[in-house]
């Protein structure tokens, strides 16, 4: 039974942890700055009346974004098993700085999307970096019985921060325009929370963050270590039947939420002419999904406790399912609603996910498993919106792919059910 007093028990524990104080600060700063960035990019490529987008370059931008990254991100996760990652998060934040920088200038001169769209994959790669980075040290600065209830707790105030920093884009946007001019401005402005974020990294004393030396660490030369990335990263998930387990229903929600989010744009912007209109409409559904995902870190602890991480994930999984068939009338409201709880699902599923690698697998091979976590992640995205893209419609009225995705729902379901059973009893 959760303790009446919760907040404030958790409250105080995390007061009574400096370096996880400090890393739930970075945290903040950071995913300030992620969704701050992300919701300026969608209004500068997406709902900008200088630009125009249809489904398959939805779906083509955000492969530029996301893919290359999804699939160098295990070979990443390599060097965050060899490296401080104290000093991969102060150097990744430098390099976020100077990559916006670049976005704001070629927004700012009108230049092409492909070529906006290759600046923000640096950014949004190196933020990836910065994510992956910091959960894998979280189990260095909590005690192992703390893990579950302070990794509710980062992926909570994370996930307040980007909300945070999404819908703060609205207020500059006001007042310098929806045009290049204004989406550049708007970019600009994401520097400063990156700063705030590198000042913090360079709060943390050396190797406090890890990674530590363990009798399974990858010796040998930093390109050996690159190289066999992927590999030891997909071997460590066969191996933990918790961790593939998890990672199977966390792919199925995201190549959901993917197909939703393809529909809701274009839904909103044939129902709304206006671009802030349409873009006030989209936010709404991303806010929501975020509230839902918030929510989520609250009671995620408690549930895990009381039915274990099996139990939840396929419960989760199987509530998904019939959450998404009630979407199938394409009622704007309606998939506002299944947003909200479909992010709380989603974030069920995420934190399953995070706590089976931070305390199933061994610290010397975690970067490498989170970064084939995020590269699964964003590969499931971008797979969805693709395929959805070549069948939907310009004006996104499609109930077959909502019913494709409660589908893929309980395909998800079936997967994590086989695969977690032979690690349950881990």
């Amino acid at each position: 039974m959760t303790h009446p007093h919760a907040p404030a028990v958790v409250w105080r524990a995390v007061r009574g942890l400096p370096d996880f104080w400090r890393l739930l600060e970075l945290r903040a700063a950071s995913q300030f700055g992620d969704g701050l960035f992300q919701a300026g990019l969608a209004g500068a490529l997406l709902f900008n009346p200088e630009r125009a987008s249809r489904p398959l370059e939805i779906a083509g931008a955000f492969a530029v974004l996301f893919l290359p990254y999804s699939l160098l991100g295990p070979f990443a996760g390599a060097l965050m098993d060899r490296w401080d990652r104290r000093l991969v998060l102060i150097a990744s934040n430098v390099g976020r700085v100077a990559s916006v920088a670049v976005v704001g200038i070629c927004l700012a001169f009108g230049v092409r999307d492909l070529l906006v769209l290759c600046g923000a994959l640096v950014v949004n790669g190196l933020a990836r970096f910065v994510s992956s980075g910091l959960s894998a040290a979280l189990p260095h600065v909590v005690p192992r019985e703390q893990v579950v209830t302070m990794n509710s707790t980062a992926s909570a105030t994370g996930a307040i921060a980007a909300f945070l920093g999404a819908n703060f884009m609205l207020v500059p946007r006001a007042f310098v325009g929806s045009g290049d001019r204004g989406s550049a401005s708007i970019i600009l402005l994401v520097i400063v929370p990156l700063l705030i974020s590198l000042v913090l990294s360079l709060r943390f004393p050396a190797h406090v963050l890890g990674p530590d030396d363990t009798r399974q660490a990858i010796h040998g030369s930093v390109l050996y270590a690159v190289v066999t990335g992927w590999m030891h990263g997909v071997r460590t998930v066969l191996d933990r039947p918790t961790v593939a387990a998890t990672l199977s229903g966390l792919a199925a929600h995201r190549m959901v939420f993917g197909i939703n989010s393809l529909l809701v744009l274009l839904l909103v912007r044939h129902r709304d002419n206006a671009a802030v209109s349409a873009f006030g409409n989209a936010v709404l559904f991303v806010a929501a999904a975020g509230i839902g995902s918030f929510l989520a870190n609250l009671v995620t602890p408690a549930t895990v406790r009381r039915w274990g991480r099996y139990a939840t994930a396929n419960g989760a999984l199987a509530l998904a399912a019939a959450i998404e068939v009630t979407g199938v009338g394409l009622q704007l409201w309606v998939l506002v609603t299944c947003g909200f709880l479909l992010g709380g699902v989603g974030q069920v599923l995420k934190l399953c996910a995070d706590t089976a690698i931070q305390v199933d697998v061994d610290d010397a091979l975690r970067g490498h498993v989170f970064a084939v976590q995020d590269s699964l992640f964003w590969v499931a995205f971008i797979g969805a919106i693709t395929l959805a893209a070549f069948v939907i419609p310009a004006d996104g009225r499609s109930p077959v792919l909502i019913a494709a995705g409660a589908v893929v729902y309980l395909c998800g379901m079936a997967a994590h059910s086989v695969v977690g059973r032979r690690g349950a009893n881990r």
